[in-house]
């Protein structure tokens, strides 16, 4: 049953809740993800991308603010010297700050040497933005971010390791602590939340 190499064929078949935890990790809001797999089955990887930016599309400022929170700032590249990551600290801290939230930008396109500067280039230069304008930017590198976890295979994996294991799983708790099932950057993926 596992013929997609996205595990699409598997997570089609999933309980409601193990498909919304699997999810959760992709992006945070509970709301996006019980979009998706309410609108199971989806036939190909395109259309549960397609379905992804519409239910990123049609959020709410509370869904943005959920998502957003549940993002987190991952470790510079390795080997990256250490005032890089002093400097990115120190940004991130005076980001969030300034608009109450993760910062999070797609570095698509990049290779792990150009991530770190990308990075710093992108939140220093997205610091003297208003709020309103962030909150745009911040949504779509959101939806980018989605996406390309959905795209390279996260969603197989947690698929898989959640067929590993035994114990039955959970309906989401609205109420869980902001930090359960936090989508991670995967290393995998030119796609960093700082």
């Amino acid at each position: 049953m596992q013929s997609s190499p996205h595990g699409l064929s598997r997570f089609n078949t999933l309980p409601a809740a193990e498909a919304e935890r699997a999810l959760l990790t992709c992006c945070g809001s509970l709301h996006w993800t019980r979009r998706l797999a309410a609108h199971r089955p989806y036939p190909d990887l395109g259309a549960l991308l397609a379905a992804a930016d519409e239910a990123v599309y049609d959020f709410v400022p509370a869904d943005l603010d959920e998502a957003l929170s549940r993002e987190t700032l991952p470790l510079p590249p390795h080997g990256s010297y250490s005032v890089a990551h002093t400097a990115l600290g120190a940004a991130h801290s005076a980001y969030e700050s300034r608009f109450g939230h993760a910062f999070v930008i797609c570095l698509d396109g990049y290779g792990p040497d150009e991530a770190l500067d990308q990075l710093l280039a992108g939140i220093r230069s997205r610091l003297g933005n208003d709020p309103e304008e962030e909150r745009v930017l911040s949504w779509d590198e959101l939806r980018r971010l989605a996406r390309g976890r959905l795209a390279r295979g996260r969603l197989a994996r947690l698929v898989r390791s959640l067929d590993a294991r035994t114990e039955p799983q959970e309906a989401i708790d609205p109420q869980e602590p902001a930090d359960s099932g936090r989508p991670d950057s995967a290393s995998d993926s030119p796609y960093v939340a700082v």
